[in-house]
């Protein structure tokens, strides 16, 4: 049952009602509502009576976005059209401006697998970063920090952090034990920041999983990627504990880093999404985590390694089976599946609930009909831990040149070097590139980056 009684889609019902009046469309955007890909005369821009994005009052978005604060338990959540990335950079700014009225540093102690997004973020606001690395193998792409090690950090540094920034569940569907974390970050007086882009779903499992429940003070979810939201719809929550700064200068935030041109048919996607949450998504969410686990588990007793926690992410290591996880995904991609992601060491897939059990089964039959090979025992690099010469602001600010990675090292590296997903920084800008740098480029097949001039 839904928990918001007689919920509205506020932002649809007045786009459905502006189509219907037939105004003739003296704005932007240019198609003026003809029908050139099928969606435009849905896609207005903030006319009268449409509200203005992060304006800071009443208005259809505002309650909107209130409905979805309410469905996720926040004080506040807010919608971006430009996905998790402009909230990330909003939960860095907003960690600054903590920071700075505290009388602090802006030092952020975050876990290595940030996604790019939350470099430029660091360079845009002059924050500053200290790296926790993992012993856990997964290449880049995961960094699990214990609430052990985290205590054991804080109370090692001198000067404390304003936040603790971290990535759960990652790209391979591992979860951080964001309550342990959390507990930790609060006694030393340290926000938890959590990119949950790969969770928005999370909150709505018979139990939740979602990090605001589990004591996060700020998070980001790409609604887009587990919910039926147009690509780039993404909400920053901020929870009821949160110093108040955070609620205060939320919007402010989000408008100092978005466009001014916000896309309708994303605000009308998140609008509507809430409606779609509160008719039986609970029950059809719960249905497809036991079909994904069964899936799981029959392919574990055909003889692959799946891995990762999130009940709605398929994570095949596919090197024990004798395969790189490139080739499981183009095999996979023959048959007509389509992946999410895939590298030398794994290939994900993502379900919803409108994936059918038809497809969940043919799935699996594929990959059970594929045949082992013998295992492939190369192993996947750690995330280097490099030499810092410079901020990431001074990198990323600085004259730079590309260079072929096997003419990089003793480089310093201008800007990050990794494409989209996962979008994970191997070196990060302003480290020195090294043998073991050049070696991870050349492992995830990565052929140039940019140093900075000398």
């Amino acid at each position: 049952m839904c928990e918001v009684v007689f919920m509205k889609a506020p932002i649809c019902d007045f786009v459905k009602k502006y189509c219907a009046d037939g105004a003739l469309r003296l704005h932007m955007p240019g198609h003026k509502g003809a029908c050139f890909l099928g969606v435009e005369q849905r896609d207005i821009t903030e006319v009268e009576g449409a509200d203005v994005l992060y304006s800071d009052g009443e208005g259809i978005i505002a309650e909107s976005e209130l409905n979805a604060g309410r469905l996720f338990g926040t004080k506040k959540t807010l919608y971006s059209t430009e996905g998790s990335s402009l909230c990330i950079r909003a939960t860095v700014y907003l960690c600054a401006m903590l920071a700075r009225e505290l009388g602090r540093e802006p030092l952020i102690l975050s876990a290595r697998n940030a996604h790019k997004a939350f470099l430029s973020a660091l360079a845009l606001v002059d924050a500053h970063v200290e790296w926790m690395f993992s012993s856990d193998e997964g290449g880049i792409v995961s960094c699990r920090v214990s609430a052990e090690a985290l205590e054991e950090k804080l109370s090692g540094m001198k000067e404390k952090p304003v936040a603790v920034y971290i990535t759960s569940p990652d790209y391979l569907g591992n979860e951080a034990d964001v309550r342990g974390l959390a507990e930790v970050c609060h006694r030393h007086g340290v926000i938890l920041a959590v990119d949950n882009a790969h969770g928005a779903y999370l909150k709505f499992l018979p139990e939740s999983r979602h990090p605001i429940d589990l004591g996060a003070d700020i998070c980001c979810d790409s609604a887009h990627k587990t919910l039926p939201v147009l690509t780039g719809g993404a909400y920053l929550h901020i929870s009821n504990r949160a110093p108040a700064l955070f609620a205060e200068m939320a919007e402010h935030a989000m408008q100092l880093f978005a466009s001014t041109s916000p896309s309708y048919l994303i605000l009308q996607s998140l609008d509507m999404a809430n409606l779609y949450i509160c008719d039986g998504y609970r029950e059809r969410l719960a249905a497809l985590c036991y079909e994904v686990a069964d899936l799981k588990k029959r392919l574990e007793e055909k003889g692959f390694s799946v891995v990762g926690d999130e009940l709605a992410k398929l994570t095949v290591a596919t090197k024990g089976y004798g395969y790189y996880g490139h080739e499981v995904a183009r095999l996979l991609w023959e048959k007509g599946f389509v992946c999410e992601f895939s590298d030398p060491d794994y290939v994900v897939m993502m379900f919803t609930p409108e994936i059918d059990r038809g497809g969940i089964r043919a799935l699996a039959d594929t990959l059970c009909s594929i045949e082992r090979r013998g295992e492939i025992t190369e192993g996947a690099p750690s995330a280097p831990c490099a030499e810092r010469v410079m901020s990431v602001r001074q990198a990323l600010m600085s004259s730079s040149r590309e260079v072929a990675v096997e003419d990089a090292c003793g480089e310093v590296l201008a800007s990050a070097t990794v494409s989209c997903p996962p979008a994970i920084p191997i070196v990060v800008c302003g480290e020195r590139i090294d043998e073991h740098a050049i070696a991870c480029f050349k492992y995830y097949g990565i052929e140039k980056c940019r140093v900075v001039k000398k």
